[in-house]
């Protein structure tokens, strides 16, 4: 039986900006004002970059307010400290107040440099990027596609800039399964960064691991693990061997082989991963917390729960610390425990735990998003495991309805909606409302995805066993 995809947070990898802060035509009291402007946000970028979200807020606060005052609420370098604001509160899934420092941001840049300059459209790719991650896919595909054509304008077709939004362009189409969209897109990115710096350098990495991972989703395996291996092989040479885009790459190889039973080659790349950001990151930063959280996954997938159990906990206990306790990722946590302790039958405790993601989801989110979609599909899963149907349908349904809004009709996500949706059906008998969700799931895995994918597989199984279940044994046979 499918489930939506377990969520995880990995998307964008946010860097605050270190202010170029020039002292000239500035003395006496503004320039010691600036000079501090500039201290305060170096120490809340190092606050930031170990994962110290509460204490490097009031840093940046006070550095905007200093420089506010000090060069006016439109000067350009308000623009960076805003952006900076943004990023910490996007970090901490404060969204409803990233909004408006990015428009504000925006705005300023838009007016004192042009919309054409590279800091404006930098500006309106991080706002794209925020809707994609609240999953307002159709507000953010306009401004990723504008800001492609202004870089493009701006430094030509084959820059290294072009081939950053091509990747965004292409990230959230693959996030919407719109995966042929995306791959030519992937594809030139890569090229291009090939072309610019070199066949080893780390962007090529980047852009290696992003191809990779839509082959992945689409099941093409074969093809996704060259390019993760040379990934890989370029950040350990070009940035070492404990660096934390290291660790990513080992650990999206390592999801690679779960996602096959590969379990016993995946493990020992888990575990590497999980050492390096321990290392570099302190054992307390969120991203040791997906770490934490992908090998608990590996040994929930092996039936290993007593393994898996504690690390789980400990992902979601640094989740809490680092990120507060409303966090989308904190969701996340709640949900891949509770996702344990319903394959061990402890459905109580599953329930809470699915109860209490859903409730932080639907706040920090919106009632509409696939994140949301997911959290009621997991908690109806819950209940139809357990006979209890009626409880289970409003929620199966209202989440079919979620993802085929936010996702399209033809995403693999809304294909397994249908077809936990169906088997709902099935199991109480009510073949003739299940059989024509299995087929229209089928038909949108078949589409989406690879002949190959597992997916696929079970979606064939699945109207198999319906027609068997009715007798209808020549229909299912070649199936």
């Amino acid at each position: 039986m499918q489930m939506l995809r377990t969520w995880l947070t990995a998307g964008r990898t946010m860097m605050l900006i270190v202010l170029a802060l020039s002292l000239s035509g500035s003395t006496g009291a503004a320039a010691d004002a600036v000079a501090e402007a500039n201290s305060l946000n170096q120490q809340a970028i190092h606050l930031y970059q170990t994962g110290h979200y509460a204490e490097a807020e009031p840093l940046l606060k006070r550095s905007l307010a200093i420089l506010e005052k000090t060069l006016g609420p439109e000067d350009p370098k308000i623009a960076a400290l805003l952006s900076n604001l943004a990023e910490l509160y996007d970090a901490e899934g404060r969204y409803a107040d990233v909004e408006p420092l990015y428009k504000r941001s925006l705005a300023i840049r838009e007016k004192a440099l042009g919309p054409e300059h590279p800091y404006a459209i930098s500006n309106l790719n991080d706002l794209a990027l925020l809707y994609q991650q609240e999953g307002r896919y159709a507000e953010a595909e306009p401004l990723f596609k504008r800001s492609l054509i202004l870089t493009e304008k701006a430094v030509g077709a084959d820059r290294p800039a072009t081939a950053t939004s091509l990747n965004n362009l292409a990230a959230l189409y693959n996030e919407q399964g719109r995966y042929s969209e995306a791959e030519p897109l992937y594809e030139r990115s890569l090229a291009i960064r090939e072309k610019a710096f070199g066949p080893e350098h780390p962007s090529v990495a980047t852009s290696l691991s992003n191809l990779a991972g839509l082959y992945h989703n689409q099941g093409r395996y074969p093809k996704a693990e060259p390019l993760l291996k040379r990934s890989l092989a370029i950040r350990e040479k070009a940035l070492g061997r404990d660096h934390p885009d290291t660790a990513l790459s080992l650990n999206n190889l390592a999801a690679l082989y779960r996602d096959q039973g590969r379990y016993a080659e995946a493990e020992p790349l888990y575990k590497r991963s999980l050492a390096i950001r321990e290392r570099a990151l302190g054992p307390a930063h969120p991203n040791v917390a997906t770490s934490l959280s992908n090998l608990a996954a590996l040994y929930r997938s092996q039936g290993r729960y007593a393994e898996a159990e504690p690390l789980y906990k400990r992902s979601l206990a640094i989740r809490e610390q680092a990120l507060g306790p409303e966090h989308p990722d904190v969701a996340s946590g709640l949900n891949s425990l509770a996702l344990l302790y319903k394959n061990q039958g402890r459905y109580a405790e599953a329930e809470l735990l699915y109860k209490r993601s859903l409730a932080i989801a639907e706040k920090a989110l919106g009632p509409e998003h696939p994140h949301v979609a997911t959290s009621l599909n997991n908690l109806a899963e819950l209940y139809r495991s357990q006979g209890h149907y009626a409880e289970a349908e409003p929620l199966y349904e209202r989440s079919l309805v979620i993802s085929e809004k936010e996702l399209g009709l033809e995403n693999p996500d809304v294909a397994t909606s249908l077809a936990n949706l169906a088997e709902l059906y099935r199991d109480q008998g009510r073949y003739h409302e299940a059989e024509p969700l299995y087929k229209r799931s089928l038909a949108v895995l078949e589409k989406t995805l690879s002949p190959e994918h597992p997916d696929v597989a079970t979606s064939l199984a699945d109207l198999a066993g319906l027609y068997r279940a009715e007798g209808r044994y020549a229909e299912a046979e070649p199936l």
